[in-house]
């Protein structure tokens, strides 16, 4: 069925969240598995070119004008210039992939002491031969550098950061894999290890006393951060097994209260947080679905969720259309209007739309609506206002491949279907394929191809094979069939 082409186009701007791509990985190990290791990184990460070194002076010498992340192992770290390195390669990311029992359970001025050498990485991960192999974190490890790269570039685009907070690099590697799974393209991992270290980076200074009330959202990325990772237990000061994590918590539920928390311990000090954080015991793998669908519901990376004050939950709101229609149920004169009303005031003083918005690829609508605190009836009117702006432009944002515009799921696949796979790839790691169904409505399906990657023919074959899946739920009147509404004439 053809489609008439609007007579006005709005452009679609892709969300990508790492527009700095590292291009080399240079790898010196004794241990055999991690130089293996650089086989997974060229099936998950093609776009990185892999060289496997067996001389530290060589390594030393290294200058690229390439981004480039260097990996050692206990034996290799010792042995480079780790400062000449970084004069040589600007911008790189030095990263230890330790064995040392001791290095994988110590705070970083506890290692520091015994082991000089771990200074001298920007990351430090744990690895073993039994447990954490080298192939099935290192994808993980690169990709936390290749967002340190990003974020430390302080990119004018917006950034989304999970901030992961803990002093034991041997959690790190278990829990990033995981956690990658999770969040795939759509936000960053920064990684504290101490509180001072987190507090520079959410407000820009070191101590709690110096925090500017006024300006602390520009001094710092507090601003970008979109969910808070932490165990109770780090160091602060010279108190190395503090419970500064309670102080992080009170601090991010004074200045940011939109942030979701999510507290990684068995400590029995967990339970003091329940009313306030999510608690995930460290290992438990019966919570990984709860964290999950808790990271969807909180960050704005899946559902709007609305819920009283109460916590009791009341709407999950997966696409704009579904924001308008709420927000028409809220102007109604019901004791329900009333309560809706009274949510989305809290939720707009917390920033959460603008949020939600940024997280499902509508970026200028964000920017919009973040400035605003109106109340009551006059913000449901504004808010509808410029959503039902934003939903009549849906069908007139096309998605631009190789030069040719695509409006909606039949041009999609026709373009999948004839697109060189080259060509195709980084729409497919970047997640804009996704993000342009975000912004069309079809969440779901977005969610389903974020996970996939690769390249070649069968990268095309699997996005076409899941989009004619859908096209088919579509065809037979199933829920998706339903993304595509319209505000009434009137705006009702």
């Amino acid at each position: 069925m053809s489609v008439k082409k609007p007579d006005e186009e709005f452009p679609f701007i892709p969300r990508i969240i790492n527009p700095a791509k590292i291009e080399k990985a240079v790898i010196l190990s004794a241990e055999t598995r991690i130089r293996e290791s650089s086989q997974i990184l060229n099936e998950n990460m093609p776009w990185i070119k892999t060289e496997i070194f067996s001389s530290p002076q060589s390594v030393s010498r290294i200058k690229s004008g390439q981004l480039t992340v260097f990996l050692f192992d206990d034996t290799a770290l010792p042995l480079v210039d780790s400062d000449r390195i970084r004069k040589n390669n600007p911008g790189c990311v030095v990263i230890l992939l330790s064995a040392n029992p001791y290095i994988h359970c110590s705070p970083p001025q506890l290692a520091k002491t015994r082991y000089p050498y771990s200074a001298k990485a920007d990351l430090i991960f744990a690895y073993s031969i039994t447990s954490l192999v080298p192939p099935l974190i290192i994808t993980s490890v690169v990709r936390a550098a290749e967002d340190l790269i990003n974020i430390r570039k302080s990119s004018k685009v917006r950034r989304f950061i999970f901030l992961v907070v803990d002093d034991e690099p041997r959690w790190l590697s278990q829990f990033l894999p995981t956690l990658y799974t999770i969040i795939g393209q759509r936000a960053d991992v920064m990684i504290t290890r101490t509180y001072e270290e987190t507090l520079s980076f959410l407000f820009g200074v070191k101590d709690e006393s110096r925090i500017d009330r006024d300006e602390y959202q520009t001094l710092g990325h507090g601003d970008d951060v979109v969910c808070l990772i932490a165990d109770i237990f780090f160091p602060k000061g010279p108190v190395l097994n503090s419970d500064a994590g309670r102080d992080l918590v009170r601090l991010i539920t004074r200045y940011y209260p939109r942030i979701p928390i999510i507290i990684a311990s068995k400590a029995k000090e967990a339970e003091d947080f329940k009313n306030e954080a999510f608690l995930l015991p460290k290992g438990d793998q019966g919570s990984l679905q709860k964290l999950k669908d808790y990271i969807y519901d909180h960050s704005g990376m899946g559902v709007l969720l609305m819920s009283d004050k109460n916590g009791r939950e009341l709407q999950r709101i997966k696409n704009i259309q579904g924001l308008y229609r709420t927000l028409s149920a809220a102007e109604k004169t019901t004791k329900s209007g009333q309560e809706l009303r009274r949510i989305m005031e809290n939720y707009g003083q917390k920033d959460k739309f603008s949020t939600w918005l940024y997280m499902h690829s509508y970026g200028e609508l964000g920017d919009i609506l973040r400035p605003i605190r109106s109340q009551g009836r006059p913000l449901i009117k504004l808010l509808k206002s410029h959503l039902k702006k934003e939903i009549l432009r849906l069908n007139a944002t096309p998605l631009t491949m190789d030069g040719i515009k695509v409006f909606n799921l039949d041009e999609l696949l026709k373009v999948l279907r004839t697109i060189s796979p080259d060509i195709l790839r980084p729409f497919s790691d970047n997640d804009i394929i996704s993000s342009w169904l975000d912004r069309k409505g079809y969440s779901e399906l977005a969610e389903e191809l974020r996970p996939i990657h690769g390249r070649g023919a069968k990268l095309s074959e699997t996005l076409i094979a899941v989009i004619e899946r859908w096209q088919k739920a579509c065809a037979r009147g199933g829920r998706s069939s339903r993304f595509f509404q319209k505000p009434k004439p009137g705006g009702r």
